[in-house]
């Protein structure tokens, strides 16, 4: 499994496919339909049937049934695309072998060095295979490495037929990372009792709940007049906004909070005296207090509108997902089956809530419960993210435990 799931891995995280939140077409970037098309090929190749990709990039698959039984079908995703923050162009992965515990020289030209001093969990991967970024890059881990261990798992069942399993689908899906990969996930065409997303961090991560999430962009208009003659006439849009953002609660942020504690997040903040426009994200586990923070940004807006002018500023709120655990709480027996699966293997289950959202979020409010299960990477996002080898083989062993698991005790009702 571990040469096969390095080659993998390898030749997919060298396709850029950092998605376009600006782009409305799906995909969002021409590289996701490389890579999906990529991954055609290849489901073919190791004999996966009922291979099909549709015009918006969704690949989906059929691992037929080998057994008699009535079994679920269940179903396993990742996503194609890489993250808007850090640029996924022209990655060039390393390989470090036997890791010794010491600082790994990204690039030496550019001094980029990854160490213990600076991300202390590097300690747990003494001795592992780590893939890593050449320090210029993302490496695309999330979710490349859930990818390539879905086909690892689908092609090591197909290579050992005495293992019993059930009907087993997969899908890759486009643009997870701007919100979109469920948009339009054909869940019917899918046809799954439920699912797993393969796209958590480290070894042993199980996550059933996840944020209620919400978006906010709030223009503010002011009136420009010349500085010298401003008095009594000038209204600056971008003092109007400062007064908006110092009224929400300071500690109620990312950078404050942790675990199931909500946030407002201030996304991006442009603007001059005529106009000044903030995005913010709204986070919060808990329904009502999610509600809540909702209320609250309308209701600060109707305080600035008092104070300057009811036309002087217009709010857009969207929901834009919800907390999967309450769809996933009345069939919480798939979440057992993942945890089990992962102790039959000697690993400890560290089940705890997902702070932001995957493509699960929104699936399960489709009517496809699906929890979330590690992809084995580290620092996601930017140039110092990293991936065990050892940690992907384990996941793909996972998937092919809950396959196994599922054949063996969850009987369709």
């Amino acid at each position: 499994m571990k040469d096969d799931m390095i080659k993998r891995f390898t030749s997919y995280v060298k396709v850029d496919t950092q998605s376009n939140a600006d782009n409305e077409n799906c995909p969002s970037t021409p590289g996701q339909l490389t890579l999906a098309n990529m991954l055609v090929d290849e489901l073919k190749a190791i004999g996966m049937e009922e291979v099909t990709i549709d015009e918006n990039g969704y690949v989906m698959a059929t691992l037929p049934a080998n057994t008699e039984k009535q079994v679920p079908t269940i179903g396993f995703l990742s996503h194609v695309d890489t993250a808007t923050d850090f640029t996924g162009k022209d990655v060039k992965p390393q390989l470090v072998e036997n890791y010794d515990g010491n600082e790994i020289v990204l690039n030496e030209s550019l001094q980029i060095k990854l160490t213990p001093g600076q991300f202390p969990e590097l300690a747990n991967y003494i001795g592992h295979t780590l893939i890593t970024t050449d320090g210029t890059t993302l490496l695309g881990a999330d979710d490349k490495a859930g990818i390539a261990e879905i086909m690892t798992a689908m092609d090591y069942l197909i290579q050992h037929p005495e293992i019993e399993h059930g009907k087993v689908r997969v899908a890759f899906t486009p643009d997870e990372e701007i919100g979109r990969g469920p948009h339009k996930f054909n869940v019917e065409a899918f046809n799954a009792s439920h699912a797993y997303t393969v796209d958590g961090g480290p070894l042993g991560e199980l996550e059933y709940e996840s944020f209620n999430a919400a978006a906010a962009k709030i223009t503010f208009k002011g009136t420009n007049v010349h500085p010298g003659s401003a008095k009594g006439k000038m209204v600056n849009s971008t003092k109007m906004a400062m007064d908006y953002n110092s009224r929400l609660p300071v500690n109620e942020a990312p950078e404050h909070t942790e675990g199931y504690e909500g946030f407002y997040h201030l996304l991006s903040f442009h603007g001059d005296v005529e106009e000044t426009v903030l995005h913010y994200i709204i986070r919060d586990h808990d329904r009502e207090k999610f509600e809540a923070r909702k209320e609250t940004v309308v209701s600060l807006v109707d305080e600035i509108r008092k104070q300057y002018g009811e036309e002087r500023v217009q709010l857009e709120l969207n929901d834009q997902y919800y907390n999967m655990g309450e769809k996933i709480e009345p069939v919480k027996e798939i979440v057992d089956v993942a945890y089990q699966a992962m102790e039959n293997l000697g690993i400890k289950p560290i089940v705890k809530p997902i702070r932001g959202g995957t493509d699960g979020s929104q699936l399960s409010y489709m009517g496809l419960p699906t929890p979330n299960i590690f992809a084995g990477g580290e620092n996601f996002h930017g140039r110092f993210e990293y991936v065990s080898v050892e940690n992907m083989v384990l996941a793909a062993k996972v998937i092919v435990e809950i396959i196994k698991l599922t054949a063996a005790g969850i009987e369709k009702k």
